[in-house]
């Protein structure tokens, strides 16, 4: 085999693991909001976000030689850095834990499919990467999936104001886009376990003083559901799903790798029937297959063409 077949084959197989990397973590992040459902029944959600930041960051501690293995700052990269924490964990956790208050599970993983969308026109105008038509028709056929989806399901009393929750798990979208970009340039740099480290410290920061000063005080009692959610969170989604969507994105376009958060609407309305007793008609399961339907379009190589690209 030449050298230049091994090096295909072996980029091939790096693909391969950054997609499944990708996938694990959208199953994750789906469960998440139901984690974050029964977290918020017994304690403030500041506290939860707070305490899920600190139980990774404890996880981290223990293998702190090998966060700092590599480790080389380049000069500039504060602003990335400062970029993506004020992205991802800060601002992002602040919207979402509003949006949860005021909208069913469902519907905020609902919201989610637009930040593929809104990274793709991220990374071509400030990443200068390169977006095919064939990912935007992708992108459209998932967004018009998600809206029939958001159409298709009906106010419960785990929604008490929809409409402004979906409105706060927007703005958290638009924070998580800004997080994926400065994670882009980053990712070439530094390792995604510092990255995803340096998450959780920033977090546990932000949102300590919520939990110092009052507003979100230590509780009294500890429930062995919500409890077991908050370390739930900290392991499994703040260590799991972003060490794994850091990886994919350290090896696949920022455009590419976030067709998969297409992913989250669907995994998110099982996981909410399943555990959560949030039910879904028939016609939420044909918008969900629509959502599927557009991923598959947007990652799939097809025989026939439509490889335009558009750049800034």
């Amino acid at each position: 085999m030449s050298d230049v077949s091994q090096i295909s084959v072996a980029r091939g197989q790096t693909d391969n693991v950054a997609l499944v990397a990708l996938v694990l973590a959208m199953m994750l992040w789906s469960s998440s909001f139901i984690a974050l459902k029964y977290a918020f029944t017994s304690f403030d959600p500041h506290f939860v976000i707070w305490g899920r930041m600190f139980t990774a960051l404890l996880c981290f501690l223990l293998v702190i030689r090998k966060v700092w293995s590599g480790f080389r700052y380049q000069s500039g990269d504060w602003k990335y850095l400062l970029m993506m924490t004020a992205g991802e964990p800060c601002l992002y956790f602040l919207f979402e834990a509003a949006a949860l208050q005021h909208t069913t599970a469902a519907q905020a993983g609902m919201i989610t499919a637009l930040l593929p969308l809104t990274v793709a026109v991220g990374a071509a105008l400030f990443l200068a990467e390169q977006v095919s038509r064939q990912t935007y028709l992708g992108f459209s056929v998932a967004i018009v999936g998600t809206i029939w989806l958001s159409f298709a399901g009906s106010p419960t009393d785990q929604a008490p104001n929809p409409l402004l929750g979906n409105f706060y798990e927007f703005l958290a979208m638009v924070c998580a886009t800004f997080y994926t970009l400065a994670l882009k340039h980053l990712s070439s740099r530094y390792s995604s376990l510092f990255l995803t480290a340096f998450q959780a410290f920033s977090g546990t920061l932000f949102f300590l003083p919520f939990v110092m000063l009052g507003s979100a005080p230590l509780p009294a009692e500890w429930p062995l559901v919500p409890s077991l959610s908050i370390l739930y969170l900290g392991t499994a989604i703040t260590l799991g799903a972003y060490g794994l969507y850091n990886f994919g994105v350290s090896r696949i376009p920022a455009s590419r790798a976030t067709a998969y958060i297409n992913l989250i609407p669907v995994f998110t309305l099982i996981l909410s029937w399943m555990l959560l007793g949030e039910r879904f008609s028939l016609a939420e399961l044909a918008a969900s297959a629509l959502v599927l339907l557009g991923v598959l379009i947007s990652q799939v190589k097809w025989p026939f063409r439509l490889t335009r690209t558009v750049t800034s």
